[in-house]
């Protein structure tokens, strides 16, 4: 699929002396706009009433979006490589923003469908390319510093929600006088409507900001004092190359796929159902101790986490290698849900604290994925291979929803749930996260029978794309 010439890839190859460090800048503002899919848990109860629906329906929305990036992300990434980070960041911005319109007008006539369309289906298209667009780039501008430099990227999508969380509830209040923050009112669906028009309207404008800011670095280049010889040197770390088409053939691509599946799934089922949780936890008779001002301020406060534990966990993992650090993410996130199921709702601080290091595990654990794929299988099309993993995502987006709100479902109403109704749910976390613990265990080299040979793993342009 060719592109307008402007946003060609040959057309953002960096001249001499550009500074890298304004890549990530340019990553940060298409990430932070499509982070916004972490804050739907603010606005969740009011599509609920609107709609008159059950939590699981309205919880369909953000499983579309998440299928919706993992598909695209899987479809589209040889494509995001072939053409460049500008294309997709351009293409990005466009299918989120009309996503969130689209949304607007299911919220205004009443139509669901037009919900799943706009937000699930167009914003999720949007989602998936947006996400991985500036990945492969990221990677090859710091050769030196892989994960840090993912994380600077991908903490953008985690720290969405910082952003989305206040903003969110202050456009609300503007369009619904009546909504005041506080659990005894609702912002009424017009509100949300209008909402979802502004999102669209000021996300397009920063995310082809980005779009038009990004670079690749010319053919053969390398930052200074780096020496490629030192990246054999440590463990489970290839200078060779392995295509997209073979790495889906590789055990350590769906041994990766399982531990991201994993560790998605059981953050995912919190970050969707954030704001409510921490209500339900600390509910005394008909009313909470949280009133819903808080609980939007916990979502923020997650949000935080999940940013932060994308930059300092994907950097920490530069120094202790990738293997190691999905050991704790999995390991020590196993025991943090057994206590939260068992003593969380003893006190709001200790809830707090057990809910802020999961998720900082789950930010820290997308953001070392790209990294980890390209110790695994090289640079050459380390895009595509990250946007085929995401189809682990995708099916995260649909399992962890479902197992929270299902058994929710199952255990009473929204505004009545206690944290006792939690428990099964939880316990089934505990049981992914083991099970990605081993996945993660069997993680060995890739075989050299899979690898590229070396001529054919230059950059490739759109004459060498058409010549093959």
């Amino acid at each position: 699929m060719a592109v307008p010439s402007f946003l060609a890839r040959e057309k953002t190859v960096a001249k001499p002396g550009f500074n890298r460090w304004l890549i990530p800048p340019a990553a940060l503002a298409v990430h932070l706009c499509i982070g916004q899919a972490y804050a739907t848990s603010v606005y969740k109860t009011a599509l609920v009433e609107h709609f008159d629906a059950s939590l699981t329906s309205i919880g369909v929305v953000f499983s579309i979006a998440i299928v919706m990036l993992g598909l695209s992300a899987a479809v589209f990434g040889t494509w995001v490589d072939r053409n460049g980070p500008r294309a997709a960041m351009f293409t990005a911005a466009c299918f989120w923003s009309v996503g969130f319109l689209v949304g607007a007008a299911g919220i205004a006539t009443n139509q669901l469908w037009l919900l799943y369309l706009g937000y699930g289906v167009l914003g999720g298209i949007g989602l998936g390319i947006g996400y991985i667009s500036p990945v492969s780039t990221l990677i090859k501008w710091f050769p030196d510093r892989p994960g840090l430099a993912t994380g600077m990227a991908i903490m953008g999508f985690g720290g969405g929600a910082l952003i989305a969380t206040p903003l969110s509830r202050q456009l609300m209040s503007l369009y619904d006088p009546a909504y005041d923050g506080t659990a005894a009112t609702v912002p009424s669906g017009g509100a949300v409507a209008g909402l979802f028009v502004t999102l669209g309207l000021v996300y397009l404008v920063y995310m082809m900001a980005g779009a038009f800011i990004v670079r690749v670095p010319a053919e053969g280049w390398k930052p200074d004092g780096f020496d490629p010889s030192t990246v054999k040197q440590k463990s489970l770390v290839t200078t060779d190359s392995v295509s997209a088409a073979n790495a889906i053939k590789t055990r350590q691509f769906w041994l990766l796929w399982v531990v991201l599946f994993c560790n998605v799934t059981a953050g995912i089922g919190i970050l969707e159902q954030a704001s409510p949780m921490i209500q339900d936890f600390f509910r005394e008779g008909d009313a909470s101790t949280v009133a819903a001002a808080a609980g939007a301020g916990f979502v923020g406060l997650l949000s935080l986490f999940n940013m932060a534990g994308r930059f300092v966990w994907s950097s920490t993992s530069d120094k202790i290698g990738r293997k190691p650090i999905y050991m704790v993410y999995l390991g020590v996130g196993l025991l943090l849900y057994v206590a939260l199921a068992t003593v969380g709702s003893s006190a709001t601080w200790l809830f707090v604290v057990l809910a802020a290091v999961i998720i900082s595990f789950y930010g820290g654990g997308f953001a070392t994925i790209p990294a980890y794929l390209r110790d695994l299988f090289g640079t050459y099309q380390v895009g595509a291979i990250h946007g085929r993993l995401l189809t682990a995502w995708a099916a995260a987006g649909v399992a962890g929803p479902l197992i929270v709100n299902g058994v929710l479902d199952t255990q009473g109403t929204p505004g009545e749930l206690v944290a006792a109704d939690y428990r099964i749910a939880l316990f089934i976390m505990v049981g992914l996260l083991a099970v990605g613990f081993v996945a993660n265990l069997l993680v060995t080299p890739v075989a050299s029978k899979w690898h590229e040979p070396k001529s054919d793993t230059t950059p490739a342009t759109p004459e060498r794309s058409a010549a093959r």
